[in-house]
């Protein structure tokens, strides 16, 4: 893991010198052509959006954010207190994180303008090249739509309320001394409805989940809509998407045979020419549920997601950094029967009986995570694709809507159907619930284990945490020191991002959000 952040510091480094000391608005560089030297035909905006757009997206920093700060790992034995101030959920305006996601974000955001801007230069002279050039523009727009849906996800103090603070709008490639002050909501709400709108009307219906495309469009709506406490909405684009799709829920079987748990059944389940379907997915030789993945192909230069846990390789020789917090893993061991409790923690893992007494606790309980188990291939042992959207999540995503709608037993149905889905043998019951509180619950509980390392932990909590009671839930033994701080109030206003101190700096019309 010290690999990937010291890379980390010195790639942010770099860019903060590529933006020429100025703030995250500015797109100039030095040795760039302009639009009328470098955007001739409908082949260079398509040139461009796949080697300057769709190459910069990342969700690895989310991913990594919210497992150090919530509760979803454990310092591993290699670990010499690499990220302390963030898992002891220390946030200030420097934090690295903070700064990346809103820096890579509005990267994106500026790449599309310049493709949109170059975009006037390059003519279609007929219907085919018409729909081409909309085609690369709505997957631009896509883009820039969801690098938005991130930045109001992390910055914004309350997505729900339309007069909150929002972020910058940049629909136009800026001057270098311009700045921008942060929008309301309902404005930069505009600008997405306004991208995801001709996104929807242009793009291609498409079977290949790592472009956007209509599928893309669906799972975007139910989130976005669902952040914004949009119901009605978020329920249409979930079912539209399960109706729509013809994905279905990965399935647990077949499972190889033996006894379920043993050392080689377990090994055999998550060796990468498993036949399982769940396995497959996460080891990348099968789709799955997925709705829409970054690829992140086995050669070349790209993010390696199970660094962000381990150093070498996700088994406990491979120097762990950060293994699964244990409150997460009692949870998913509740159920032997469950396939997340195979594929997500790898057979090599140490589990301690006397792990809550033993004084050697970091090296006697060693639960090593798997969901990133490295490219199927076996050429890349941390690198696997960024899954986005997946199925599982459209169908919380329906729980949650029929709870705020006050349907209990519709929403209990939701939740047993990702649960027997992913039951290797046996039925499980539906679960019934006395009133919403208990429903939230559920739903945070069920969301936190199969969306586990996702990168939705941390905003789960912000977003149903109050309607569930429920906050970040950690073991004493996820710190070397068992008297550190286990939780954090799930209305602390340490679930929104800062604005970087950098940028504050260098743009003086941006406003922090309370309690930086």
């Amino acid at each position: 893991m010290k690999n990937i952040y010291i890379n980390k510091l010195i790639a942010g480094v770099l860019l903060y010198i590529a933006f020429s000391c100025q703030d995250a608005i500015n797109i100039s560089q030095d040795g760039i052509l302009d639009n009328k030297a470098s955007f001739k035909t409908i082949q260079d905006l398509k040139q461009f959006l796949l080697g300057d757009i769709y190459k910069i997206i990342d969700v690895s920093d989310p991913i990594a954010f919210t497992s150090l700060f919530t509760d979803e790992v454990g310092q591993g034995p290699s670990n010499s207190q690499l990220y302390q101030d963030i898992h002891q959920f220390y946030l200030d305006t420097n934090n690295s994180f903070a700064s990346s996601i809103w820096l890579d974000n509005y990267k994106i955001i500026n790449r599309v303008n310049r493709l949109l801007e170059a975009s006037i230069l390059v003519k279609a002279t007929n219907s085919t090249e018409i729909k081409a050039k909309n085609q690369i523009l709505a997957e631009a727009r896509a883009a820039r739509a969801f690098a938005y849906l991130i930045l109001e996800t992390y910055y914004s103090p309350d997505m729900k309320d339309n007069n909150a603070l929002g972020v910058m709008i940049l629909d136009h490639v800026p001057a270098n001394d311009e700045k921008l002050p942060r929008s309301k909501n309902a404005e930069v709400f505009a600008v997405i409805d306004a991208d995801i709108a001709f996104a929807e009307e242009h793009l291609a219906n498409s079977n290949n989940y790592f472009f956007f495309n209509q599928n893309f469009v669906k799972a975007f709506k139910a989130r976005y809509y669902l952040y914004r406490g949009k119901y009605a909405e978020a329920k249409k684009y979930a079912q539209k998407l399960i109706l729509e799709s013809n994905l279905v829920l990965t399935p647990s079987r077949p499972i190889p045979s033996g006894d379920i748990g043993s050392p080689k059944w377990h090994t055999e389940l998550n060796a990468y020419s498993s036949t399982n379907p769940y396995i497959k997915m996460w080891n990348d030789s099968g789709q799955g549920e997925i709705i829409f993945a970054l690829s992140r192909p086995g050669s070349g230069s790209w993010p390696n997601i199970a660094s962000v846990y381990v150093t070498n390789a996700t088994n406990v020789k491979g120097a762990v950094n950060y293994d699964m917090g244990r409150n997460l893993f009692n949870q998913i061991n509740a159920n032997p029967h469950d396939i997340r409790r195979w594929a997500f923690v790898d057979p090599s893992s140490l589990f301690d009986p006397q792990y809550e007494t033993n004084p050697n606790y970091k090296n006697s309980d060693v639960i090593v995570i798997d969901k990133y188990p490295g490219k199927y291939t076996g050429t890349q042992p941390l690198r696997n694709d960024e899954k986005v959207f997946r199925l599982s999540e459209m169908y919380f995503i329906l729980a949650e809507c029929a709870i705020h709608d006050q349907q209990l037993s519709l929403a209990a149905q939701y939740i047993h159907k990702v649960r027997q889905a992913r039951q290797i043998s046996g039925n499980i019951l539906v679960p019934k619930y006395a009133n919403q509180t208990q429903a939230w619950a559920d739903v945070l509980k069920e969301r936190r284990i199969e969306l586990a390392f996702e990168g939705h932990r941390y905003i789960d909590i912000k977003r149903i945490g109050p309607l569930a009671h429920k906050s970040i839930e950690r073991h004493p033994t996820d710190d070397f020191d068992k008297k550190a701080v286990l939780t954090l109030s799930n209305t602390d206003y340490r679930f929104t991002l800062p604005i970087p101190l950098n940028e504050l700096n260098k743009n003086t019309e941006l406003i922090q959000n309370k309690g930086y």
